[in-house]
């Protein structure tokens, strides 16, 4: 079984199918993103797969444990940094660790000095731009225990050059570290850019219309965006999401 698997989850909120069905796999070490329609359940799955919401149907596995109901057996960035506007931002970002008694001072640090951070070690949150407190929760997440981290639209409040900006240091980091990674965008060109595999969801109630392996290889620079290849892939994704509302 996979490191991650959601098997024939359905979800319904009063007479509303929310989930339907819906399976996925994510490998060890893999970055996968969820595409879908606005209000289409790609948040919801996060919180069936963190075990803020147990499915009305299906299971959930981690390493073949079965986690439906289950919290902290992933970490979870939510599209807001959210860090404690009371502590520094080493203590911050050694929260996860923390909160199972574990502290690695030195991972974290190192992680810091990568993100470009040192200066603002013991700096508070509010000291920080947005995009530098974004860089400070994703250190958070790969310095919590869990293996699998979900990332919910983490750049979609950025402008276009940041959010790229943030994406090659996200890929740059997740090349150092290889943790599993769920990421849900609205962005075909973040997927594309991101990903190993694309899942593509459908309209209420959810579940995966298509799914497509990312042919380019690693590591990736900016100037692909442009090719030919990558627009082609951009396209045939764009009309696989437009298709159900046609």
């Amino acid at each position: 079984m996979s490191h991650l698997t959601v098997k024939d989850i359905s979800l319904r909120f009063g007479q509303n199918d929310v989930i339907k069905n819906l399976n996925l796999t994510v490998e060890k070490g893999e970055f996968v993103s969820i595409l879908g329609p606005s209000g289409s359940g790609k948040s919801t799955l996060f919180n069936l797969i963190g075990g803020i919401l147990p499915p009305d149907s299906g299971h959930i596995y981690l390493d073949n444990e079965m986690i439906n109901g289950k919290r902290g057996s992933i970490s979870y960035m939510p599209q807001s940094p959210s860090l404690l506007p009371w502590r520094t931002i080493l203590a911050n970002v050694m929260l996860g660790q923390e909160l199972i008694g574990k502290k690695d001072r030195e991972m974290a640090r190192e992680m810091i000095q990568k993100a470009g951070l040192e200066a603002y070690e013991n700096a508070y949150p509010h000291e920080l731009s947005g995009g530098m407190k974004q860089r400070a929760a994703f250190i958070r997440a790969l310095l919590s225990p869990q293996s699998v981290i979900c990332l919910d639209e983490p750049f979609s409040a950025l402008d276009e050059l940041k959010r790229l900006e943030m994406q090659k240091w996200l890929l740059s980091i997740w090349e150092t570290y290889r943790k599993t990674i769920l990421f849900v965008t609205h962005n075909i060109e973040e997927a594309l850019f991101l990903s190993d595999r694309i899942l593509v969801l459908s309209e209420k109630p959810a579940h995966v219309i298509a799914e497509f392996k990312v042919p380019f290889s690693r590591p990736r620079k900016e100037e692909f965006l442009l090719e030919e290849e990558f627009l082609q892939w951009k396209r045939k994704i764009y009309y696989t999401l437009i298709k159900p509302s046609e």
